[in-house]
């Protein structure tokens, strides 16, 4: 039987997976291309559906059992040091960072703003400056490359417009 928890949080991202693809598929067609803005939505609207629902009905649950045992098996519990209670705040990272995009993305630009994002996830998450500041210098241009030439998608140019 799947935790009541599992049921809710799997119900929700169902839901959520359900509305995107809804309203996704309300957009309309740009003539003359096969794929359309309704497709990104669309595609992650069913992700998240078909995700929500297999944590609802609990399939994978037992590869966490059979992990954690595993894991217990290897360590002892006197070894294992306590989680400090900042950790818990990290969970605020990621809606924090998309409210930042939200409200800085228009006036920044886009490669200014992800910049600032990738380089606060990853040092937030544990990544040493080393990796973090190349990350946070090199994915921006990647991305905004992606949607530029492959989606035909602009993001706003801000102070540092994109080079080509």
């Amino acid at each position: 039987m799947t935790p009541l928890a599992d049921r809710i949080s799997g119900s929700s991202i169902a839901l959520l997976g359900a509305a995107a693809f809804f309203y996704g598929s309300k957009l309309p067609p740009v003539p003359g291309q096969q794929v359309g803005p309704s497709a990104f939505p669309m595609v992650v609207g069913a992700g998240l559906i078909l995700c929500g629902g297999l944590i609802v009905f609990g399939i994978g649950r037992h590869f966490e059992e059979v992990a954690e045992a595993d894991v217990a098996e290897h360590s002892a519990p006197e070894l294992l040091e306590p989680v400090p209670a900042w950790r818990n705040w990290l969970a605020l990272v990621p809606p924090l960072l998309l409210c930042f995009y939200a409200l800085a993305s228009e006036t920044l630009g886009f490669l200014i703003t992800a910049a600032i994002m990738v380089f606060v996830a990853s040092t937030a998450f544990g990544a040493k400056p080393k990796l973090s500041v190349p990350l946070a210098l090199i994915a921006p241009f990647c991305v905004n490359l992606i949607f530029l030439k492959l989606l035909r998608v602009p993001l706003p140019n801000g102070l540092l417009p994109f080079p080509w």
